[in-house]
């Protein structure tokens, strides 16, 4: 779960520090004063779109910094920790810094990483919906991996499975397409193909020449230093009065005394050892400098020769390797198109052979989703039921391609797959007797839209794994018994996970864990947010503000009251029911 959130500059929050717990946080204020902004910091957090004017004015950076507990030691904040190489045992630290000249900055645990990565990890780690976020549900596209969560074990693994068959399909077909293209493209890629097959075949290359080649040029060009020091070196050891003369005097001053002392007769052994090896190792110098001759024709013909490989690796490749790599690519490609008909007729075989079997991962697959989208029908309208929604028919409909309607599923040659299989899904409500089924977008109003998003998150809090859920005034256009039932089911959801709700009605407040009003305060014509942590008594009167949106009266304060007392009896009562449950 979120445990703390530090926010520093960061649009109107001058430097805040927020400590979270389990269960139900509300957070609550007047309109303005930076509810959705501090949303708005953990939506960054979790990888969200960054802006300039997130930082506050007059600031160089807006500072972000989350600290997360994960007490499941299962959880897939683990193994994506471990893919990218971050050490984390039960505490995982978020932090993203954005500057006034828009650069954005990613930490995790204090290690850099791209705003890809830090996407990855706020997606296991947080779920944010808001208003905006209900218009996803509108989308079709999206219901096919709404039901993909249901049950993401097994239909995230033949997912999985299908996927690599899917790739590999395409990429016969991509090939399939490149050979077949029409007559005059053939012949002209053909063309080119054989004037570098041509070229590189005259240039004969050989495996590492320009590495061989190179080293050899190095030492031509340093002929005279290279001549200069074996000289130095030989005529220092070998000679009268030399090096070696002079350690043979050692050596023999120690010999024609070694048998009157051990250490003598030790020492003696040793220093003729290095005698040896000196007159062995001047003996290769020697010999190496007999053997090295100055040759300038041979200078300019390396110098030739690297000039022409140069020239090939501007086309062809970075090093000779990559030119004979590509050179092997090309006579592929030449045999290819020169024998077109059996490559088309042999690419047939392998696509027909490849589109068979992932017609049938992705017939697995819909069968997975089949089975996924009975169960979360009967869950649905459990949840809608408790949402005053009791009337209400859903269903998940299955449709294939619009170009494959009609054609039948066991004919896998005439379906046209997609890189989710060939399911095409649309979630379909009626929310009134007597009329018929239809697509959500079509049928749902603004109220309707939120409770069914709603009973979707309560059926998938259990699922996705993420340890903070959070909801941004998505009780937006409800009241009365309504406003109670999305209480009641937001409070179900903080069960399973951490909630941070952000609302307006009194009814989802009173059942709050823990109540934080946020303020917004003018001092010296300046604007900050400040956060504060309510008591029983102040969480009484700020019910009662929100109920009347004016002035305080009695009768609220008391109405705030009696709200509040029948939350607590509602927690109390559930809480014992959920236990009872959990035990069974």
């Amino acid at each position: 779960m979120l445990t703390e959130l530090s926010i520093q500059d960061f649009a109107i929050i001058d430097k805040i520090s927020i400590t979270f717990d389990e269960g139900l946080t509300v957070l609550s204020g007047e309109t303005g004063a930076g509810k959705s902004i501090i949303i708005d910091a953990i939506q960054l957090l979790a990888g969200g779109r960054g802006s300039v004017e997130f930082v506050r004015y007059g600031a160089k950076k807006a500072d972000i910094q989350g600290l997360f507990t994960i007490d499941n030691p299962n959880h897939p904040i683990y193994e994506k920790s471990q893919a990218y190489g971050i050490e984390i045992q039960n505490d995982i630290v978020l932090r993203r810094t954005i500057t006034a000249n828009g650069k954005s900055i990613c930490r995790v645990n204090s290690k850099l990483v791209t705003l890809a990565i830090l996407k990855e990890f706020g997606k296991t780690l947080i779920d944010i919906h808001s208003q905006h976020e209900t218009q996803s549900l509108m989308d079709t596209d999206n219901h096919i991996h709404l039901l993909d969560l249901y049950d993401p074990e097994r239909i995230g693994q033949a997912k999985k499975e299908y996927s690599i068959l899917y790739e590999q399909l395409s990429t016969l077909k991509k090939k399939y397409r490149k050979l077949s293209e029409n007559e005059q493209e053939t012949a002209q890629r053909l063309d080119l193909l054989q004037f570098q097959m041509n070229e590189l075949e005259n240039a004969k290359l050989e495996p590492h020449e320009d590495e061989v080649l190179a080293e050899e040029r190095n030492s031509l060009a340093n002929f005279e230093r290279i001549h200069a020091a074996l000289q130095h070196a030989y005529n220092a050891l070998y000679g009268e009065q030399r090096g070696l003369e002079w350690v043979n005097n050692a050596q023999m001053a120690l010999q024609d005394n070694s048998n009157i002392d051990p250490f003598i007769a030790e020492k003696s052994e040793e220093i003729a050892n290095y005698y040896f090896g000196l007159e062995e190792l001047t003996h290769d110098i020697g010999h190496h400098i007999e053997t090295l001759a100055f040759d300038s024709e041979r200078l300019n013909e390396i110098e030739s020769r690297l000039d022409e490989i140069n020239r090939l690796k501007k086309k062809y490749g970075a090093t000779v390797d990559e030119i004979l790599q590509y050179m092997s690519q090309i006579e592929e490609e030449i045999e290819e198109i020169n024998n077109k008909d059996s490559h088309l007729s042999k690419l047939e075989n392998q696509i027909n052979d490849k589109a068979k079997d992932a017609y049938l991962e992705a017939k697995e697959l819909h069968d997975l989703r089949q089975k996924a989208a009975d169960s979360l029908t009967k869950e649905i309208h459990e949840e809608l039921k408790g949402l005053y929604l009791e009337k209400a028919t859903f269903s998940v409909s299955f449709l294939l391609q619009d170009k494959d309607i009609g054609v039948k599923r066991d004919d896998y040659q005439d379906i046209r797959l997609h890189e989710n299989g060939f399911d095409q899904i649309n979630f379909m409500i009626s929310t009134n007797p007597g009329e018929p089924i239809k697509e959500l977008s079509k049928v749902a109003s603004g109220g309707e839209l939120s409770r069914i998003m709603l009973a979707l998150k309560k059926i998938f809090a259990r699922h996705q794994g993420v340890t903070s859920v959070i909801f941004d005034e998505v009780d937006t256009g409800v009241s009365g018994r309504v406003a109670q039932a999305i209480a009641e089911k937001i409070h179900h959801i903080s069960q399973q996970s951490q909630v941070l709700c952000i609302t307006h009605l009194p009814q989802v407040a009173a059942m709050a864990d823990t109540h934080k009003l946020i303020e917004k305060q003018v001092d010296n014509n300046h604007t900050s947010t400040k956060v504060i942590e309510l008591s029983v008594d102040y969480q009484v009167n700020e019910l009662a503000r929100m109920i009347t949106g004016t002035k305080l009266t009695e009768t609220a304060i008391e109405h705030g009251r009696e709200m509040l007392e029948m939350a607590v009896n509602f927690k109390s009562k559930n809480k014992h029911n959920y236990k009872e449950k959990a035990r069974k």
